[in-house]
Order: structure tokens, then sequence, then C-alpha cells
């Protein structure tokens, strides 16, 4: 490896993050995740409440009351997420910040949806501001689902509180971290007949004032989990097509354009599926896939992009189903394989833009998955290789990409087998191609000291690694 080139990643022609634990499933951590799916994300979802005031808090509320006489997930005093512990007088040593760290270190922007008490002081908002400052780029879903009925947040305040809240909290949680881009998501166009988003009179005021539009949609859906079995002829299920899912997401982001005066903004799915409890394994893996090939044969430029709902779940909205025996464990399904497809599709991969030869030192530039500045190294290959790793000296935290395939190395990492990019994706012969090497945030935080710290986070390449290429294996085959 001789020369070194810049290069930058940018933005997807519609970018693929993914839900990473919730009230049905527990976080899976990012070193298991990259292994399986072979490249790493925009953003990891995860998913918090926020309720300070109750007698309750801050234990989970299907914890505190685990006796409680319960139908429905949503029956409980508050939200059944995993509970924020930041906050006024909070932590930031327990979740979700561990996890937030980890998928930081791992190349990826962090959403974090948290569901809040509408009560709460400006004190309470401010805090929860300054807990974010550090995390560069975050998408802040706050109180989504806000056109619903089942969330805490609904069954305290009036839709139009509601509303307010989410331009309140904003405003405070972005005076105190810039850094934050706040996600609203809320029913769209569900009655085409209509042409109005569900509660567009309360909510028009919170679509002017978010930075990204957000509708959560699943092409089948059993909401009645884990407390009934859905078969036919049950009502705590539904089943839409794949055609209207994307027509009536698309009438919805022109519904909010217009009510934004015309301006356009991202539009997102935070949550995209379909469910395996509806549709069974293999239409499930079916109908993602048909969802996905319409995005690119309408060439859907106003649509940013979408988050899978989720990596593992204890029912079927995983791409693993979590194993009952083992929590640690999770099943493969169909769509997983199904996504890996998606997920390597151009159409769906951050753009890789080559610039100018580089000398070592090289200062390296990490603002987020879609504004990161790394260096590319051409690599020669004589044939299939059976050995292929990078020998490291220093302590450098670094996401590297070869022959498509994405490494993680830890800053107490020393060598780096990069022979996986090569298992399912052989050489048939000598070739050249390109080893891409980025540097997120070590720690999983930026330096906020610096000049723009709260944007960006900056590491200095002293040397490259020694790559150790074999196209044979150590000692030559014999007869038996």
């Amino acid at each position: 490896m001789e020369k070194i080139y810049r290069i930058t990643m940018g933005s997807a022609k519609c970018a693929v993050d993914l839900g990473d634990g919730s009230e049905r499933g527990e976080y899976v951590d990012q070193d298991y995740i990259l292994q399986r799916l072979g490249r790493p994300h925009r953003s990891i979802s995860l998913m918090y409440c926020y309720y300070p005031l109750d007698e309750q808090w801050p234990a989970r509320i299907s914890e505190a009351m685990k006796d409680a006489d319960v139908s429905f997930q949503w029956d409980y005093p508050y939200d059944d997420y995993f509970t924020y512990k930041g906050g006024l007088g909070g932590s930031m040593e327990g979740e979700p910040f561990t996890y937030m760290r980890d998928i930081r270190r791992h190349g990826q922007d962090v959403t974090l949806t948290l569901t809040i008490d509408p009560a709460v002081t400006d004190e309470h908002l401010a805090a929860i501001g300054d807990d974010l400052r550090t995390f560069g780029r975050l998408f802040l879903r706050i109180n989504h689902e806000a056109t619903g009925n089942w969330f805490s947040f609904n069954k305290r305040a009036t839709y139009q509180e509601v509303a307010d809240f989410y331009c309140r909290a904003s405003r405070i949680i972005k005076e105190h971290a810039p850094n934050v881009q706040t996600v609203l998501c809320i029913g769209g166009v569900e009655h085409p007949e209509t042409g109005e988003i569900e509660k567009e009179k309360e909510f028009s005021q919170a679509v002017r004032e978010t930075d990204i539009w957000s509708v959560d949609k699943y092409m089948s859906l059993h909401w009645g989990w884990p407390y009934d079995v859905a078969e036919p002829g049950g009502t705590t299920h539904k089943r839409g097509s794949v055609r209207e899912t994307y027509e009536h997401t698309k009438l919805s982001y022109e519904r909010f354009r217009y009510i934004n005066g015309g301006k356009e903004k991202p539009m997102i799915m935070s949550e995209f599926n379909s469910d395996g409890d509806v549709t069974g394994a293999y239409e499930q893996a079916e109908m993602v896939k048909m969802f996905c090939d319409i995005l690119k044969e309408e060439k859907a430029d106003w649509f940013t992009g979408f988050t899978f709902y989720q990596f593992r779940d204890r029912g079927r909205l995983g791409l693993e189903i979590e194993d009952p025996n083992n929590k640690n464990v999770g099943i493969e399904q169909p769509v997983m394989k199904t996504y890996k497809e998606i997920i390597n599709d151009e159409w769906f991969m951050p753009s890789m833009t080559c610039g100018e030869e580089q000398e070592l030192p090289v200062r390296l530039r990490w603002g987020s998955s879609e504004d990161a500045e790394g260096i590319a190294v051409p690599v020669h290959f004589d044939g299939d290789p059976h050995f292929c790793e990078l020998a490291f000296e220093d302590d450098s935290n670094l996401m590297i990409e070869l022959n498509g395939r994405w490494f993680y190395k830890s800053p107490e990492a020393k060598t780096i087998d990069l022979m996986p990019a090569f298992y399912e994706n052989r050489l048939n012969g000598a070739c050249d191609m390109t080893l891409k090497i980025f540097a997120p945030p070590a720690t999983g935080e930026n330096d906020i000291s610096t000049e723009d710290g709260i944007y960006n986070y900056y590491y200095t390449l002293e040397k490259l690694p020694v790559l150790r290429i074999r196209t044979s294996p150590v000692e030559p085959s014999v007869d038996r």
C-alpha cells in the first residue's frame, strides 16, 4: 500500500436505518449486527421513555407492575419502553448512553425515540438537551405516533397539547444541543379522499417547525401481540397492500410540504416492516422486497430513508426472532437474506467520492454517517486470497471497507481479519480494489471543547496498517 487518496462518504439515494431494542426486544450490540449484516447503517434507532414525575419512575413500568392485569401492551401508567436514565438529576452512565456510544463507535448515527410526559418542565427538557450535546448528529423522535391514542402522553393531554409540547420540547432541546435534528412522526394521509393528514389542524405548526417528517408504516401488523394470537377473522391485526403503503406515504409527504408552504424537508419512515405474525415468514420477506423495488423503480427522490423495525424481536417483526430459551440468541428469519440484498443495492448504499492524493499523516473527519472524510488505499490482488489481514500498531478506532464488506477496528484490536470480505464474493483472478478507512469517535462522543466539536470529530492517522495477503495456504497440500 503506497498511495492514499482522500475519500468522502455522503448520503444514499435512500438511507437505511435499523431498530435495535424496544418493548418487544433487547438491545443487540453493534459488533454482532455488523458481523451478521456486513455493513453499518446510517442510524440505529433506540426507543426509551421519560416520565420522571410518576411514582414508579425510573423503573421499567412492566417490571414495576409485573402483577398488573394488563391485556394490551400500552395499558400501563406509562409506556413500556426502557427508561431514559438521563434528564434532570439523572446520569449518563447507563442507558441509553452506553448503547449510543456503541452505535457511534461503529460509524453510525443515533435515532433516539423518546416518549415524554407533556407535564415535564422546561428544566427537564434543557437537561435532555445537555445530555445529547456530545453525540454528533442525532435524530430525536419525540412522542412518536402522536395522532394515535395508545401512548401515555396522548392519554394525559389533548392532541393540541401534545402538538404544542412537541414544538416546545424541540425548541428547548435544540437550544442546548444544536446537533439534534427533530423528527415529527404522526399519522399521514390515511384517507386520500380527505386530502389531509391526521389531526392536521392541531399539528400544522409542528409540521412547519420540525426538521424531518415521518410516518410509521407496517404493511401488515399484529398489534394484539403478545396478548393474543393472530388468526383469520381476528380483530387485532391488519394487512394492506405494498403499493397502497407507498402511495399513502407519498401523499403524506406532499401534504406535509403543502402545510410547509411548498418547502421540502426530509421524509422518512421511522418504523417499517410487514409482520410475520400476519403474513408468515416468506411473504413478509416478499413484501419488504416489493416496497424497496418500488422505491427504485419510481426513483423516489422525495423519500429520504426508512428504519427497518427491528433487528431482533420476541414476535415476528425482526430479522431475527429471539430464542425463547435464551434472549441472547437470535433465530434468523427469511427476511434477513432479503434485507442483506436490499442494503447492498446501490440505491440504498452511501455515496463515495474519491479525491486528491494524500500524504501521511492525514487528518480524518467524522461529521456523520452521511458526511465523513476518510482515505482510500488502492490494493492489488494476484488472485483469490487465502489470507488477508491488517496489522495495527496504534489505538485507532476505525471502520474499514473492502470488497463490499465492512469491518470494525476497536482501539484495543491489533489485527483485523479481512477474509470474510471474500467468503461470499471470491475473486476469479488478479484484480485491483480499494481499501477504505474512516475514523468515527473512539469513545462514541465528540470533543465539544474544540471549535466545531459539536458537529465533527477528528483523528490523525500517523501510519497505515500492514496488509498481509497470501493467495495460497501457508503449506501446500500433501497426498493422503
